[in-house]
């Protein structure tokens, strides 16, 4: 079993769940079943991007993505999301949602 959780930046924001309350019934649906994958050990449409971030890719309408980091075997990060349109753009901010991750987890 896999434990999913939000990435919080320092101003309590959630940009997962931002994007998140964005999208149409559809797509809400068809990203928490992705999650629910996730959570089960089931990254068969997961690439990496770089930076220790990785994409979940739905193929589903826009072609939505889920950006997140694994913090051990056992902690998956999520970082916000996105579509194939916005796709470098996205990455960019996971990314360094990620590096924001790391630096404040080693601070403690």
């Amino acid at each position: 079993m896999v434990d999913v959780v939000e990435y919080e930046n320092e101003d309590d924001q959630h940009p997962f769940s931002r994007w998140f309350a964005s999208l149409n019934v559809q797509a809400a649906l068809k990203v928490r079943t992705a999650i629910a994958r996730m959570e089960n050990g089931n990254f068969s449409n997961v690439k990496l991007v770089g930076q220790g971030v990785s994409e979940y890719r739905l193929n589903f309408a826009a072609g939505y993505r889920i950006y997140f980091g694994k913090d051990g075997n056992r902690l998956v990060i999520l970082l916000g999301g996105g579509t194939k349109k916005r796709q470098s753009r996205d990455i960019e901010a996971a990314q360094r949602h990620w590096k924001d991750y790391k630096t404040r987890k080693r601070k403690g």
